[in-house]
């Protein structure tokens, strides 16, 4: 007898045939205000949200503070405005502090609340508050490191793909799993702000629940409703939007957020789906529908290849000289993603630098003395 994938997130049970999990995802809509932040909460839990959740970061937990080519935003990317990866981080976090009195408000109204770590010293603040699941961000999907640490806390694991190929999310499931981890969620994502319809593809999530045998569900980023209550339609346990108070909030993420009204209405449109009400599309809106079903594709699509620079990779976090063996803290996993990628940090600890490095210079094979085999 097969046992259905399943994970549990405190007294709720996801799995197939279980209602949709519904995620409104703060980001950085709070606009650096506890009070907003806390108010956002309170919205999601007007609009029938299951669960609220954060992203725990600095900007120095998350990138480095360098100004070299790679970790500027280029022209077209939809943060340029803030010059570089440190600066607009630095915008976008949620302060530390903050969280003990978030996850206070949750559980008092009877929320879940989780988060996203981007770093070890994350996961340690997040299980000081008592945090029930993780949820792994779609950049952090390569970040072996980090998936190992957090599998060992022993939590469900909801893992977004958004710049993640087959065997990305093959190795992230696995590795999950290595360490300990048995509930798992995979969320389809395509991390493009926001999403086309023709980049969705919502027929590869099934594949992903048969594929890696896991609770399967949806990160969407596109505009309205359709998509994920189209996803729920083919099988998404799991629902991830982004939200705002107010379509007028100008805060970081606000441009492809819904506003309060928009996310109860999806929700909504999710529980009646639930009940055995299919939605009710005009020609137009089932024209967007086909077209958002896509097909199976695990390809990052042409726009989330424009977000390449978000995924985590190894680079040289200090300046070094010729003939330094590299050790803990000369290298970090960090954005962007054009250095080595981070399953290969072991190879290189240990290993002497045939030239001088600065911050912010890519791990490569290239730097050491002798010869390194990435495979």
């Amino acid at each position: 007898m097969n046992i259905k994938p399943s994970l549990t997130i405190n007294n709720t049970k996801i799995e197939e045939g279980s209602p949709c999990y519904v995620i409104a995802e703060m980001s950085a809509n709070h606009g650096g205000s506890l009070e907003k932040a806390i108010s956002l909460i309170n919205v999601a839990h007007k609009a029938g949200a299951n669960a609220i959740k954060l992203q725990t970061y600095t900007a120095d937990t998350i990138t480095l503070n360098c100004t070299k080519d790679d970790f500027l935003l280029p022209s077209g990317n939809a943060w340029e405005a803030h010059h570089s990866l440190y600066s607009l981080y630095q915008k976008a976090y949620t302060p530390w502090e903050w969280h003990s009195a978030l996850f206070a408000e949750a559980r008092r109204l009877g929320m879940d609340i989780f988060s996203s770590p981007f770093d070890t010293t994350a996961v340690d603040l997040l299980e000081s508050l008592d945090v029930p699941a993780y949820k792994i961000a779609s950049p952090e999907i390569t970040d072996i490191g980090l998936l190992s640490y957090v599998a060992k806390t022993g939590k469900p694991v909801i893992l977004s793909t958004g710049v993640a190929e087959y065997e990305d999310i093959r190795l992230a499931v696995d590795t999950l799993r290595h360490h300990g981890c048995n509930e798992i969620a995979v969320l389809k994502c395509t991390t493009a702000y926001p999403t086309p319809l023709n980049e969705c593809n919502l027929r590869t999530i099934p594949d992903i629940a048969k594929a890696f045998d896991c609770v399967v569900g949806l990160s969407d980023h596109t505009e309205g409703t359709l998509v994920p209550v189209t996803a729920a339609s083919v099988g998404a346990k799991i629902i991830e939007k982004h939200f705002v108070d107010s379509s007028e909030d100008d805060s970081v993420d606000a441009f492809f957020s819904l506003d309060a009204q928009a996310f109860k209405e999806m929700v909504n449109a999710v529980r009646q789906l639930e009940s055995g009400i299919e939605p009710k599309y005009t020609q137009a809106q089932q024209q967007q529908v086909e077209l958002a079903l896509g097909s199976i594709n695990y390809d990052i699509t042409e726009s989330a290849q424009k977000n390449i620079l978000a995924k985590r990779s190894l680079y040289i976090c200090k300046d070094l000289p010729a003939g330094h063996v590299l050790k803990e803290g000369d290298i970090r996993s960090v954005r962007p993603g054009f250095g080595a990628h981070p399953k290969f940090l072991p190879l290189y600890l240990g290993q002497t630098l045939k030239q001088a490095v600065e911050l912010g210079d890519r791990v490569s094979p290239d730097l050491i003395e002798g010869e390194i085999e990435e495979c």
